[in-house]
């Protein structure tokens, strides 16, 4: 029989579809080749097709926007929103506008073509961590700017529009609602408990062992409770603290290294998907009448992995609930097993 399960943070329920049962081999959803054989302006070489590089780790006798880097940091050619402007922000009736303001950046991972992140080594990927940190942290001085969202699109189902490896950064000057509903439920969880949410979870996952797909010093891999996707996975920091951008060295190296090997068992296991991650991570604080004050205490960053295998329809865009047709503890196990 079907369950239905009540994520304990945003108090969103799931279905887990157990009638609908569905193994690893049972999804067929390939990734798609981007542009393959083609042209790509990410490649070393074609520095001059991509806008101005913003940061770059590249060899000391090299120049700004020329070859001899190894990760560039470059603004969106067609960015989501502008950093230029005002936010001017007025009410229409009912409604509220402002204008687009913010920050769209494209980080180029390897100066090598390759289509995924778990084709790059440690040393490779913890630069890209390196250069998220570092991205978040001054784009965090801009006042206009609430929100910093880091993530990733691999595979044209999952949005990337370019094959080369590469992450996004946007900043945005609101808290977004999915981020919202989390730093509310958190807030709740504290209020009533006087501990993180996410903690008490971490704390629960690792007495059960259902649903942990990985542990190290500082991470720990789980599939949740009450995922809403097949094989969504998610990445928590053993350390609580709210922002993802204060991670010391040692938790940089530990996720680089976590990073790939949860990659690379997604993709054994499901055949290479398309797949998006994100890091939620608290917002911007400036304080202002009204700002809750525990926010330091009662959440805690994380990273949530998406392989997309499944779409929404009718159902899920009416009601607000998903349908997983894979239980998260057949998920973690399955992707245990791959070493």
């Amino acid at each position: 029989m079907s369950q239905l399960r009540r994520d304990p943070i945003i108090n969103r329920w799931v279905i887990i579809s157990t009638e609908r049962a569905r193994r690893p081999n049972d999804f067929r959803v390939e990734k798609q080749a981007i542009g393959k054989g083609g042209f790509c302006p990410f490649c070393e070489g074609n520095e001059a097709k991509t806008p101005a590089e913003i940061m770059a780790i590249r060899r000391p006798d090299s120049g700004p926007n020329q070859p001899g880097w190894s990760l560039r940091v470059v603004s969106n050619k067609f960015p989501a929103l502008a950093i230029e402007g005002d936010l001017q922000r007025k009410g229409i009736g009912l409604f509220d506008q402002m204008n687009g303001i913010g920050a769209h950046e494209v980080i180029i991972e390897t100066n090598r073509h390759v289509v995924d992140i778990a084709e790059l080594s440690e040393a490779e990927i913890l630069q890209v961590i390196g250069a998220y940190q570092s991205r978040s942290l001054d784009l965090k001085k801009d006042s206009r700017f609430r929100y910093i969202l880091i993530f990733k699109n691999c595979g044209e189902r999952a949005g990337a529009s370019l094959e080369h490896t590469h992450s996004q950064i946007i900043a945005t000057p609101v808290t977004p609602k999915r981020v919202r509903e989390e730093l509310a439920g958190s807030q709740q969880h504290f209020l009533a408990k006087e501990r993180c949410i996410f903690c008490d979870l971490l704390e629960q996952e690792l007495d059960s062992g259902k649903r942990v797909i990985q542990e190290t010093q500082h991470f720990m891999v789980l599939a949740p409770f009450a995922s809403c996707f097949p094989f969504e996975t998610w990445i928590l920091p053993r350390r609580h603290h709210p922002d993802f951008d204060q991670i010391s060295e040692a938790e940089r190296q530990d996720l680089a290294a976590v990073l790939r090997k949860t990659i690379y068992r997604i993709n054994r296991s499901l055949n290479n998907p398309p797949y998006n991650y994100l890091i939620h991570t608290a917002p911007n604080r400036y304080r202002r009448s009204g700002y809750w004050q525990t926010i330091d205490q009662d959440y805690h960053w994380h990273l949530e992995i998406i392989p997309r295998l499944t779409g929404i329809a009718g159902f899920e865009w009416g009601t607000g609930f998903y349908i997983n047709p894979t239980a998260p503890e057949d998920a973690a196990a399955y992707l245990r097993e791959i070493d």
